[in-house]
């Protein structure tokens, strides 16, 4: 398993992060329990920043919250200094809740509720991502009511497949998302938002997708937007141009993402060169990473449980969690690497296929782990959790949700608690009276 950030093997041979011992944890708060090293996530903020502060360029970082959103986290982007980007109304809530600076929170999604943008207007939050023309017509209507003007950006698809899982690309022309720029729908709304009274037009936004290892991407879609900005020069200068996010981690061995200062680097490079030839000003440049802030910064606990060996054919070992804490293996095939964190100096001895404990065949976490001969009860840890991993936790088949720790220093910080039993069932109602006499009686 790859070791990141703080994390280290201690003189027990147990798995340390953020210099606290795992075995210590998972007995003190129980598990699934999914570990944050509060450094590194820290570091990885700062890294965006040096790196665009090296290129001398105009600059916003906004966390993209759609990967771990929680009132620690967003505290902490707002004690780094980043922007804040949010893809729901609870999102957002939950952002103003733990009294997040609204004027640097934007807002995506390709289906904002009348409820959702009536929130953000009231909120007087940075931006608006524009999506699609109902968007234009239900926004512009909202603003009109409150006697209100927004700061918007046309959210484009440039046409570019990224190298990525399909599920995760956002960025060709068949897409739920943002105005399609083959057609002429950039054109079409460009003229809605410059013809109101009620948009202040910032600029530019587009997203090729996640998990995205090298430059190549960005800079075909740059071009794309160059050539658009060509038929359209009047609306120069444009103040902003949001690249997104998409920046790629490593979740296996075989995972060989190019560093951020080379990606990043380059994709600004490409960005100042291709205005500067054509003597445009520069725009303000947007950056929206997510998965690359939080991702190598979670670790997974969980108790092994029951083994299984199928003779010729595969080991299985089950754990105590799955699906419902951890989703992206089922969804779309994600990969992970894994070790047990108790005896983490011992040999790989055997291969495992890591099962959840949830009632689908398609539960495996891992499906060819290599780990030391394995006994009920081991913890296992596994990397590279922080992205799209509580996020997605579901109650399927009544899981409670994960604790969730943050750790730095040797010390320990509770900042999500585990969902109990009880809270299962806190928004439902009985059919009848005798069965609410019941519940009442077990309290």
């Amino acid at each position: 398993m790859i070791l990141h950030g703080t994390s280290r093997i201690n003189q027990w041979g147990h798995l340390e992060i953020g210099g606290c011992d795992t075995v210590y944890l998972a007995e003190k708060y129980g598990t699934p329990l999914i570990v944050y090293d509060e450094a590194l996530i820290r570091e990885r903020c700062r890294s965006f920043i040096q790196v665009l502060e090296r290129a001398g360029v105009r600059y916003h970082v906004a966390y993209a919250c759609k990967a771990f959103c929680t009132l620690a986290i967003v505290q902490l982007i707002d004690e780094e200094g980043l922007g804040l980007d949010v893809v729901s109304g609870g999102e957002l809530y939950t952002a103003l809740h733990a009294g997040f600076p609204p004027e640097r929170i934007h807002f995506h999604g390709n289906n904002k509720s009348k409820e959702e943008l009536e929130m953000a207007v009231d909120a007087n939050i940075g931006a608006v991502v524009v999506d699609n023309f109902h968007e234009i017509d239900l926004l512009e209507s909202i603003l009109t009511f409150k006697r209100k003007r927004m700061n918007v950006l046309l959210r484009i698809t440039p046409g570019i497949h990224a190298s990525t899982h399909r599920y995760i690309q956002t960025g060709q022309e068949d897409s739920k998302f943002g105005f399609d720029l083959a057609s002429g729908q950039v054109e079409m709304a460009l003229d809605r938002v410059l013809s109101s009274q009620k948009f202040h037009f910032m600029g530019i936004h587009m997203h090729l997708g996640s998990q995205i290892f090298g430059e190549e991407g960005f800079i075909a879609a740059i071009d794309k937007i160059i050539q658009f900005i060509e038929k359209n020069e009047s609306i120069l200068p444009i103040n902003v141009l949001n690249l997104g996010g998409g920046f790629g981690i490593r979740y296996v061995s075989e995972d060989d993402p190019k560093p951020l200062e080379t990606v990043l680097g380059e994709t600004v490079l490409h960005v100042k060169r291709s205005f500067a030839s054509r003597k445009w000003p520069l725009p303000e440049l947007w950056f929206e990473p997510g998965r690359s802030i939080v991702g190598e910064a979670g670790t997974t606990l969980y108790r092994v449980g029951s083994l299984k060996r199928v003779p010729g054919i595969r080991n299985y070992l089950a754990v105590d969690g799955g699906m419902s804490d951890n989703l992206r293996p089922a969804l779309y095939q994600a990969k992970y690497e894994a070790m047990l964190a108790n005896r983490a100096n011992e040999k790989n001895e055997e291969e495992y296929a890591v099962a959840g404990k949830l009632c689908e065949s398609g539960d495996i976490l891992i499906l060819n782990a290599r780990l030391p001969h394995a006994h009920s009860g081991d913890l296992l840890a596994v990397s590279s959790t922080g992205a799209y991993g509580y996020s997605m936790a579901n109650n399927y088949n009544r899981m409670p949700r994960p604790a969730v720790l943050f750790v730095k220093e040797g010390r320990e910080k509770l900042v999500v608690r585990r969902e109990r039993y009880e809270d299962l069932l806190l928004n439902e109602l009985p059919l009848n009276d005798s069965l609410q006499q019941f519940v009442h009686s077990k309290e």
